[in-house]
């Protein structure tokens, strides 16, 4: 055996699944980066999912492509480490939102909106 197919069978990824993981990479970007450039759907929200899917798809392509998480996982770590990324990513898109959310407000509240040019209102 050589050195090359002893590494692929301990679950490495091929130049197959790299090429492959990185065009659906490139598609899941491209695709939203375009929606929202030509100016997104009519329903603000269906733009939003269609941003939001692509990213989670995005997630599971590197996860398998690159990470090469399959259903083999040794001893459930593979299963655990995914639970806590996912805790974590929740806790910082959550935590973000909450902070631009707010900023506005806590930065700023001495200031008058209504006394605002129209263009600086937005």
């Amino acid at each position: 055996m050589s050195a090359h197919s002893q590494h692929s069978d301990h679950g490495h990824g091929s130049y197959r699944s790299y090429l492959t993981g990185f065009l659906l990479s490139v598609v899941l970007t491209a695709i939203p980066f375009g929606l929202v450039m030509a100016g997104g759907f009519e329903n603000r929200f269906l733009t939003v999912g269609v941003v939001i899917g692509c990213a989670v798809i995005q997630v599971l392509v590197h996860m398998v492509c690159f990470l090469h998480m399959n259903s083999r996982a040794e001893e459930g770590w593979t299963l655990l480490s995914t639970l806590f990324t996912v805790i974590i990513v929740v806790i910082m898109i959550a935590g973000s939102l909450w902070v631009m959310f707010h900023l506005n407000t806590n930065m700023m509240p001495q200031m008058d909106h209504d006394l605002l040019p129209e263009r600086l209102r937005g």
